[in-house]
């Protein structure tokens, strides 16, 4: 049963066509692998994402949870820590909400923490107090300062602010203390 050299071509064409198809198929179902691919890391991106969400929000449920069940004195002794290391956060928006975030305690405990533990009547009264440190050191050690920077420096909404504020408690404007420091 010799094939005859046409029968052979046409086997051949018929192979080359099936070869065609097969081939389109091929780069069909790569392409939909290489989507279920993409599709998979993307999902699997997300799903790596949830679960640190979820640890991040346990971690701050167990840190919040650790904060109101230490002692007031090792709470006090980690908030001045945190605000000595991050003097930035003193901005002019920063209260008594903020500080209570930042430790992660509630404001009530906050607020009967400085009542109880502290000379300071009040977290606002402390962050005043905090700032007003602040702006003296800067007066004293950076006489380059204008008084406007160093009021926004040390977290004060207006110069006016500062002066009042230093007037009121040491009985002198920022100008006056620059003058006696430098003496």
């Amino acid at each position: 049963m010799a094939k005859t050299i046409e029968e052979l071509e046409k086997e051949i064409a018929r192979l080359e066509v099936e070869n065609e198809r097969l081939d389109m198929e091929n780069v069909s179902l790569l392409g939909r692998n290489l989507l279920m691919s993409e599709q998979l890391n993307s999902w699997y991106e997300l799903k790596q994402r949830v679960n640190w969400l979820k640890a991040e929000m346990q971690r701050g449920r167990r840190l919040a949870m650790q904060a109101d069940q230490v002692d007031d004195a090792e709470l006090l002794a980690m908030l001045e820590n945190r605000l000595e290391q991050e003097p930035k956060l003193l901005t002019p928006d920063f209260g008594t909400a903020e500080l209570a975030e930042l430790m992660g305690v509630s404001q009530a405990r906050l607020i009967r923490l400085f009542r109880n533990a502290t000379i300071f009547k009040s977290p606002d009264e402390y962050i005043e107090n905090l700032r007003l440190m602040r702006a003296l050191q800067l007066l004293r050690d950076h006489p380059q300062y204008g008084i406007a920077a160093v009021s926004a420096e040390a977290g004060y909404n207006s110069v006016r602010t500062l002066q009042r504020r230093m007037s009121d408690i040491i009985g002198m404007t920022p100008v006056e203390f620059r003058m006696m420091v430098e003496k």
